[in-house]
């Protein structure tokens, strides 16, 4: 069974930071329950395929973008937290937020988004 932050890294880099859509889609199926629920401000998405397609459009619409940790994760029963920067690698970044991650089972049941 993964830790949490192997749960917390493997969201942010393994599904919403991966180019490669074979290995986002193997990451997903990893990390996330059946009926994982994803929330941001733009939309509320459910179920694996729905964050992976998420994710896809993300970064389809930023080349070049890279996720970065931003300090340390926080941790809550069955919650966690993770913030985190995205914006050209190398370069300042354009966005900020921070990742609420639930878990049941030991898998991802909710992702929760909230942007600076």
């Amino acid at each position: 069974m993964a830790t949490t932050d192997e749960l917390l890294a493997a969201n942010l880099h393994g599904v919403f930071g991966e180019r490669d859509a074979v290995e986002r889609r193997a990451a997903a199926a990893a990390i996330y329950t059946d009926d994982v629920r994803f929330v941001d401000p733009e939309e509320t998405v459910v179920g694996p395929d729905a964050v992976v397609a998420k994710a896809a459009a993300l970064l389809d619409g930023a080349p070049g973008f890279v996720f970065a940790d931003e300090g340390p994760t926080y941790l809550a029963g069955d919650r966690a937290a993770l913030a985190w920067t995205f914006g050209p690698e190398g370069a300042a970044p354009v966005a900020r937020g921070v990742d609420v991650l639930t878990f049941r089972d030991g898998r991802i049941s909710e992702v929760l988004t909230l942007l600076a």
